[in-house]
Formats: structure tokens, C-alpha cells, sequence
């Protein structure tokens, strides 16, 4: 095994989008035959290896963000994230070292972040451990949080942007614009490119939903929001395919409301590919990974941008704009009026949404295999260069 090129793809749990990048690179470069060997390495499972945060505390650090987006309190965490960019300078050099040693161990060929955060120390622990061996941060978010979000302009970094705004951020930070690398779009998991065809008429009747009333998916990630309660009060007449994720109590909540159109409640399934398949437009929040998985589904979107907006998607709604891919509300509260004039003119959005052409997954295999080519050619070079002396 060890005669094969290893590839690290780092992720965390922090939100969803992060584990299912790394998952989607990962299915895509086997099904490809890249002369790869893959790894999804857990950052957090490197920096705490036995577990301690969670003996101490009983939960693993992730869920203190995951909890906070499930309950749909997300004020302050702008304040929240400088604090915890501050943390981690604090503790770059303990970060460094662990880091290290675990790429020391591992021999990793192409270390692939896709994280933000944790990219500076990501760098020199690899710098440092393994010289030579490149380092690629992949953006799963549309734009950057500057400053030391995703991008960190003074490092040996390979940027790899989804949107031409966050390649624009990193040139303007200074990037060599020889190392930013652009994409279609975010990466999706393979099912949106390659699901099974669907009967929409026939599974929509078995679903208990209209076959014929446009009809809405409301998705606010894997743990729900309890902001989908509000917004199904709103839509008494509205055919709708509720996503709850692993909220058993908010998929109990939702059953449990009147309503006079038919309705579809959801427990968490990894199928979202095909519920999304069975509607004509998208609710949530404008996360970047279920916005891209809406609209590359054909869906137009209805998302809100206001103060509980996290910081890093807060650009997104400008993007939904730019392309006129749906609405944009300051909160749900207006919801209904919404829905009402995005399904008056569905044609012209549906129209707008299909031009949005995402080959991001594909495209970001190429990128790294490009890296790697180039990284054994500079190896190639540097052994030709040391022969003589070594003969001498």
C-alpha cells in the first residue's frame, strides 16, 4: 500500500458540509481509479485522540455549534469566532507539534483541507513533518470570513474557490494567483449527479403529496431548526416536504400541526437527493451546501439574510441575487407573501437555476491531480539535480 499515493482529505463535524465534502471527494476519486489511496482524517480525532474533551464534558466539541444551529440561536457568533480564532493562535505551536507528529506517522503525499480555521497551523505542521508535500484547502463556504477564516495569503497554500467572489478575495489578499484554483460551484455528494430517475408524479402521490401544486422543501441541515415550525404555520396551504434531520421532537411537532394542504415529514435520511427531486422550490436557511444542492436540483430558493445569519454565509444571499435564483427575506415572517410570488413566476426562476451548471466534485479531482503531478515532477527534478554530487 505503501507504494501508492496517499491523499489526507481533513474534516470535522462542525456542521455537515465539511464530513460530507470530504465524503463525496473521496467516493468520486475511487470510482475514478485514481491511482490513490484515500484517507479521511477527523481533525478533531487527531488532536484529541483519547477523547478527553468528551470524558471531561460529555459532549464532543463540535456539538457546542451544532447544538447553537439546531436551536436556531446563532447571534454572536461572529464574536464568537474571533474569540476562537484568537485560541488557536494562542495554542499554534502545541497544534503544530501534535500535528506533526501525526503527519510524521501517517506519510500523507497531499494533505486536502477542507476546513477553515485550522489552515496556518494545518501548513506548517505539514512544512515542518513532511517539506515538499503540498497543501490544498478546499472552500466549502461561497465567500471568505477575513481575516484567518479560509484563506492565509502568506502561506505555500493551494486555494481551491467555488465562486469567483472567494477567488477574487483571495487575490485581493495578496494570493499567488498561481496557486488559486477555480471551480463551478461547491462539491456535491455523487447521488445529485448520478440518482436513480424519479417518477415525480408517481412518488409524489405516494409520498401523500399534490402531484400537481407546486410544492416546497424545507431543509435547515441535519439537525433541524426550530425556525421550520414557524415557517409551516405560515404555509397552512402550502404542499410541503418537511426535513427534520435527527430532530425526532421537531418531526413529532410538525405531524402533529393542522394543516390543509398535504404534507411530508421527514426523518433524518440520507436520500435528500430525491425528496429535493420531488419538489419545485427550497426553504432554509443559505447554508452552502444544501443552497447547491437546491438549486443544482432545479429548485428555486426562498432563504433569509439578517442578524442570526452566520457570518460565512451571509454572501450567499448575494450570490441568490446575482443569478436571481429566488428570494431573499429578511425573516420568515413574510414567508407566505414569498412563496406566493416566487410560485407566480416559477418558470422564469426554474429557468435561471438550471444555467447554474456545478461540476465542482469532478473538477476539484482534477485540480489535486494536477498538484500531484506537478509535485512529482519538481521530485523528479530535484533527484536529477543531486545525482552528480552524489556520484562525485
Amino acid at each position: 500500500m505503501r507504494g501508492m499515493t496517499t491523499v489526507d482529505l481533513v474534516w470535522f463535524n462542525a456542521g455537515g458540509g465539511h464530513r460530507a465534502a470530504a465524503q463525496a471527494l473521496e467516493q468520486v476519486m475511487l470510482a475514478q481509479g485514481r491511482p490513490w489511496r484515500v484517507r479521511r482524517v477527523n481533525l478533531t480525532e487527531v488532536l484529541d485522540p483519547t477523547g478527553r474533551f468528551r470524558r471531561v464534558t460529555g459532549i464532543e466539541p463540535e456539538d457546542l455549534y451544532n447544538r447553537r444551529l439546531a436551536s436556531g440561536f446563532t447571534l454572536g457568533l461572529a464574536q464568537e469566532l474571533r474569540l476562537l480564532q484568537r485560541l488557536i493562535r494562542l495554542g499554534h505551536g502545541a497544534l503544530v507539534q501534535r500535528l506533526a507528529r501525526h503527519w510524521r506517522a501517517t506519510q500523507p503525499d497531499l494533505v486536502v483541507s477542507l476546513i477553515p480555521n485550522f489552515n496556518r497551523a494545518l501548513h506548517d505542521s505539514l512544512a515542518l513533518a513532511r517539506p515538499g508535500v503540498r497543501f490544498a484547502t478546499v472552500l466549502t463556504d461561497m465567500a471568505d470570513h477575513p481575516p484567518n477564516f479560509w484563506i492565509e495569503p502568506d502561506l505555500d497554500q493551494h486555494l481551491v474557490c467555488g465562486t469567483a467572489h472567494a477567488a477574487a478575495q483571495a487575490l485581493a489578499a495578496g494570493c499567488d494567483p498561481q496557486r488559486v484554483h477555480r471551480t463551478s460551484g461547491m462539491i456535491l455528494r455523487p447521488e445529485f449527479y448520478f440518482g436513480p430517475a424519479v417518477d415525480r408524479r408517481a412518488e409524489r402521490l405516494r409520498a401523500g403529496l399534490d402531484e400537481a401544486t407546486p410544492t416546497g422543501l424545507v431543509l435547515f441541515g441535519g439537525a433541524g431548526s426550530r425556525v421550520m415550525k414557524r415557517i409551516a404555520q405560515a404555509l397552512p396551504d402550502t404542499p410541503l416536504i418537511l426535513m427534520c434531520g435527527r430532530n425526532a421532537a421537531l418531526a413529532q411537532a410538525l405531524r402533529e400541526m393542522p394543516a390543509s394542504a398535504p404534507r411530508a415529514v421527514v426523518d433524518f435520511t440520507p436520500d435528500v437527493a430525491r425528496w429535493m427531486r420531488l419538489a419545485d422550490f427550497f426553504i432554509g436557511k443559505p447554508g452552502p451546501g444544501s443552497l447547491s444542492e437546491a438549486v443544482h436540483q432545479g429548485l428555486p430558493v426562498i432563504v433569509t439574510r439578517n442578524a442570526w445569519t452566520m457570518p460565512q454565509e451571509r454572501w450567499n444571499t448575494e450570490w441568490v441575487r446575482i443569478h436571481g435564483l429566488g428570494l431573499v427575506l429578511r425573516g420568515f415572517g413574510g414567508v407566505g407573501a414569498a412563496v406566493q410570488q416566487l410560485t407566480q413566476h416559477l418558470p422564469e426562476f426554474q429557468q435561471r437555476v438550471r444555467a447554474i451548471d456545478n461540476q465542482a466534485v469532478f473538477e476539484v479531482t482534477e485540480i489535486l491531480a494536477r498538484l500531484l503531478d506537478a509535485q512529482g515532477a519538481r521530485s523528479a527534478r530535484a533527484a536529477a539535480d543531486e545525482a552528480p554530487a552524489s556520484l562525485a
